[in-house]
């Protein structure tokens, strides 16, 4: 149990310090290599084969295609644990495990943008800004300094679940083959999940795969974020009251808790134009709510690391997962 909760600690540090290669920079191996970015070609590469004009045939082989995907990156990563774990020892199974696990979270790369974002915001250089308008994938271009820091805070309320806390629990039930296999499903959900012509029919069972196994992390992330407003002495009852009214606002059914949760805690309205509005505008939304966004989002993936700790002891005391 005690290495399994070293072994979470280890790969979030090692984010935290590192980061994660910027997708800014494409022709980089690290960025070429890193197993996201392979699970996303891999998904494009095998997707054109799997075409069908049959809407059935085609949901049949998006199953396929969905499952494939899940396992050829998911189990190596047991076996090739297993084998560490039987053959080699618990420090070097710890050493890959830290290293894999660290692959399934992404922290600094945000935080690093977040930051940059907000000073362009707040020096009024919109053409910086508009750089980062991409966190939420929308068109940054007519952005304006109010949108941009609304698109930035919604990203880092999305993302808690999909980079943060979903791997980390998965880590917790099911062990570094878990999270692998989470990435897995939620990178082909942002590769073939979309409902337009192309994708309805192949990536239905990838949308429909990421939503399941993101229904309970998502509700208890606009939990999560409640809390950790409470203990940042910030406004944790209209975070609540904020979550419980505006979550079903969004096309996400999952992402809209810890959005709305997120607006009600820094008091402010979030909102993506022509598509939902999210909060009330008590405060301003200035770049500085960026920034607290950032202590909010910390406080929460902290709540969640904490709350790991009971469930690897749980799993553990009966079985090991890898």
């Amino acid at each position: 149990m005690l290495v399994s909760f070293a072994v979470l600690v280890l790969a979030i540090a090692i984010d935290v310090v590192f980061g994660d290669p910027s997708p800014n920079y494409p022709e980089k191996l690290g960025f070429k290599l890193h197993p996201t970015v392979l699970m996303g070609r891999f998904t494009k590469a095998l997707e054109p084969h799997l075409k069908s004009s049959n809407s059935k045939v085609a949901k049949l082989k998006g199953v396929f295609l969905a499952l494939t995907v899940i396992l050829v990156f998911t189990v190596p990563v047991f076996l090739g644990l297993w084998v560490f774990y039987k053959f080699a020892g618990i420090f070097v199974y710890a050493l890959f495990a830290v290293i894999l696990l660290k692959f399934t979270i992404c922290i600094k790369l945000e935080t690093d943008w977040a930051k940059a974002a907000a000073k362009a915001v707040q020096q009024d250089d919109l053409a910086e800004a508009r750089k980062y308008g991409h966190f939420s994938r929308r068109d940054s271009k007519d952005l304006t300094g109010t949108q941009i820091s609304s698109a930035v805070i919604e990203s880092m309320a999305e993302n808690l679940i999909d980079f943060k806390l979903s791997p980390i629990l998965s880590y917790a039930f099911l062990g570094v083959s878990g999270a692998f296999a989470f990435r897995a499903i939620n990178t082909l959900d942002g590769m073939v999940g979309f409902k337009d012509s192309e994708h309805i029919n192949t990536g239905w069972f990838s949308a429909n795969l990421d939503h399941i196994v993101n229904f309970v992390p998502s509700r208890l992330t606009g939990i999560l974020i409640v809390a950790a407003a409470a203990v940042l002495g910030e406004d944790y009852k209209n975070a609540w009251a904020i979550a419980r009214r505006d979550h079903s606002k969004t096309q996400s059914r999952n992402h809209g808790w810890p959005m709305a949760a997120m607006a009600g805690a820094l008091r402010v309205q979030l909102e993506k134009p022509g598509r939902y509005v999210l909060g009330d505008q008590t405060d301003p939304l200035s770049p500085d709510k960026i920034l607290l966004a950032l202590r909010i989002r910390n406080g929460t993936i902290i709540l969640c690391i904490l709350l790991s700790l009971p469930i690897i002891l749980l799993t553990r005391w009966f079985f090991f997962p890898f």
